[in-house]
């Protein structure tokens, strides 16, 4: 089977991947399991040189591994140099701080001696995609290698590029052969490799709908899955915010990587005796972002990974602006251009909306009014997703109350928008999905937490 990668800021195909059959499959995930059986008894302090070595490579590479992401999914080149470092960051947090986080735990019982103790499972397989194609796999792979698995990749089929680009890293990093490979695969064949015994739990990022057909594959297996899904993340506007900071911060995290992520805020739920004014400076500020070539450091925005993307996010556009919905900003596909949808503000979004109801993974930004501060906390709940949220207050024991016990949401900041970040622990409840990734939670998702007694 053939993929074919294009260029969504002008359709033009970068490559065309022939995808390996399952036979090739089958070699991969043996070749990864018999590594597995070296790797699990490498020191930490051994894999840890490894990591240290994979970071250094992504600095040094890290111009080239920006502009591949431009090309395949059109990344504003800025964001891609930020991720690169970021993934660079996670290599040296794991490497300095896996063997404390699965150190044997003493607990005391009647028994002479026991503990707790954290094995490596096996090989894990990760299916990723395309928003931050080196992000997500790096923050699986720190983690899920110095914990001393082993691990496949099935990368996004847009992405193919910056998924053999991963596995040179490794290789040239120094790391044993078939400690981490990536297959090219496509989406209809991950069951067959989910089924294949060498695989011992999976690892998803994605969509909801993604989410569930392999939660229910792993499930009928009894392998462990950890699922970090989509989102439709509020960010809470109260009455004494500081407005300029909050319009800022709102902005910015609408548009992170052109609207694309999972945890940008894509909500805006606003006090109604504030509504005007914040209204006003969220459209001031967003007016203001420049969306062009992604190559070009000065683009804010660049296109959608794919045309079909862009064109199902213009149809929760229209269908919420026939419903009642005001566009104030954007809401027109523009001539030039293959895949690119300008920053939009939608207003006067009601519940049975798309922009209300549903995820715009995209520039697209949905105004809500509520009552008061109790009216908001419950319209941020009112939704299927539990990713992210953010709250802004001046009252830093009355935003901090908020986060802390009223969001239904995975990550919850006060003034400050929701990011992941390799020292916290980071994932979703409810439909946006279950487990962490990151963090000391992180590293203890894919191991046998072992009892060990001894009496």
């Amino acid at each position: 089977m053939l993929i074919q990668s294009i260029n969504p800021a002008n359709g033009d195909v970068l490559n065309t991947w022939q995808t390996h059959d399952k036979e090739e499959v089958g070699k991969i995930l043996d070749q990864t399991h018999k590594a597995f059986k070296e790797w699990k008894n490498i020191s930490f302090s051994e894999r840890s040189k490894y990591f240290i070595s994979a970071a250094a490579l992504l600095r040094s590479r890290k111009d080239q591994l920006a502009e591949l992401m431009a090309l395949e999914m059109g990344k504003p080149i800025q964001g891609g140099l930020a991720e690169i470092e970021k993934c660079a960051h996670v290599c040296e947090y794991y490497a300095n701080h896996a063997e404390g986080f699965l150190k044997d735990e003493i607990i005391e019982t009647d028994a002479g001696k026991s503990y707790v103790n954290f094995q490596p499972l096996g090989v894990i397989l990760a299916v990723m995609p395309w928003n931050f194609p080196f992000w997500q796999v790096f923050r699986f792979l720190a983690p899920t290698l110095m914990a001393g698995n082993t691990a496949v990749l099935k990368h996004a089929s847009n992405v193919f590029g910056c998924a053999i680009e991963i596995e040179n890293i490794f290789r040239d990093a120094g790391f044993p052969e078939n400690t981490f490979r990536t297959l090219l695969i496509s989406s209809d064949q991950v069951n067959v490799v989910i089924e294949n015994p060498n695989i011992k739990a999976v690892s998803l990022t994605g969509s909801t709908a993604a989410g569930k057909k392999v939660a229910a594959k792993a499930a009928s297996l009894l392998k462990k899955a950890v699922l970090e899904l989509g989102g439709s993340d509020p960010s809470l506007i109260l009455e004494d915010a500081d407005l300029e900071l909050a319009a800022e911060n709102c902005v910015n995290s609408r548009l992170v990587n052109s609207g694309q992520s999972c945890i940008s805020s894509k909500r805006f739920i606003v006090v109604k005796s504030i509504e005007k004014e914040f209204t006003e400076l969220f459209k001031q500020k967003m007016s203001a972002k420049i969306m062009g070539d992604p190559l070009d450091p000065k683009s804010d925005i660049g296109p959608q990974a794919r045309a079909d993307l862009r064109d199902e996010l213009h149809r929760q556009v229209e269908k919420s602006i026939a419903s009642g919905a005001e566009c104030i900003l954007g809401g027109i596909i523009p001539e030039a251009g293959h895949a690119y949808y300008p920053p939009t503000i939608l207003t006067n979004v009601k519940k049975g909306m798309p922009a209300y109801d549903e995820e715009l993974f995209g520039p697209v930004a949905a105004i809500i009014t509520a009552d008061n501060e109790e009216d908001a906390i419950r319209i941020a709940n009112d939704t299927i997703y539990g990713l992210g949220a953010t709250v802004y207050t001046q009252n830093l024991s009355k935003g901090e109350e908020i986060a802390s016990k009223h969001l239904e949401a995975g990550s919850c900041f006060v003034n400050s928008f929701v990011r992941s970040d390799a020292r916290l622990p980071f994932g979703g409840i409810k439909e946006s999905g279950y487990g962490r990734e990151l963090g000391l939670y992180g590293i203890r998702e894919f191991v046998n937490t072992k009892t060990v007694y001894i009496k």
